[in-house]
């Protein structure tokens, strides 16, 4: 399921014709998407109050939820939603952090960031933060499976090959979630997304799904 090592190198150019092409397999991505978020919405309830109580009873001033803003597929720009793991004014105090980022590239990661809670830092290591976005799977922004959605100032530093994770819908969860996760950097994480990006089907939707709760077991790599 991993990225061999064989595929692990710059992918073919793709086009927005070359990924719509497969009509079949979007249809029944659809489906897929909209029966998987209908029923884990249904299944996790339970969860997503009890997680509502422990943000509200550590911070009983701020919100339960929280979202950023975006970029999906063809660059549009979209809300996603998650709980809420950090302080209200996470956002105003990214500046004087940035210069401890971990991770190559267009991307932010700090395994010691001060500006998460305490529940906080459970919800994240299970990933339970990303639960809310079966609604943004049901609008039709993100997919169960695709590449992560990045923010408009990562979008910003993309090259064009870049900007080719940006021609499919993104997903909750895909295969650099699960095969690396933060271990790498963000050009490894291209090289991963264009990889699934040239071999997906249903069935490999299905596979990364089914080892994503294996990933979610666990909590390494995960912060």
């Amino acid at each position: 399921m991993g990225l061999k090592q064989s595929e692990y190198t710059s992918q073919p150019l793709l086009s927005k014709e070359t990924v719509e092409k497969k009509w079949i397999y979007l249809f029944s991505k659809r489906v897929m998407d909209l029966l998987g978020a209908i029923m884990g919405l249904l299944v996790l309830l339970p969860v997503f109050i009890v997680v509502a109580i422990f943000i509200k009873f550590e911070d009983p001033k701020g919100p339960v939820f929280f979202y950023q803003t975006r970029v999906g597929k063809d660059g549009k720009e979209f809300k996603m939603y998650k709980f809420r793991s950090m302080v209200t004014d996470a956002e105003e105090r990214l500046k004087e952090l940035l210069q401890y980022n971990e991770v190559s590239g267009a991307m932010f990661k700090m395994k010691d960031d001060p500006r998460i809670t305490k529940i906080g830092k459970f919800i994240r290591k299970t990933s339970i933060d990303e639960l809310p976005q079966f609604f943004n799977v049901l609008l039709g922004d993100m997919s169960l499976v695709g590449p992560r959605p990045p923010l408009p100032r990562e979008v910003e530093e993309y090259s064009d090959y870049d900007m080719q994770r940006l021609l499919v819908t993104p997903g909750c969860t895909g295969l650099w979630q699960i095969s690396a996760r933060n271990s790498v950097g963000f050009n490894e994480m291209v090289e991963f997304d264009l990889a699934y990006i040239n071999n997906r089907t249903i069935i490999y939707d299905i596979k990364i799904i089914l080892k994503t709760f294996g990933v979610l077991l666990g909590t390494k790599n995960a912060y």
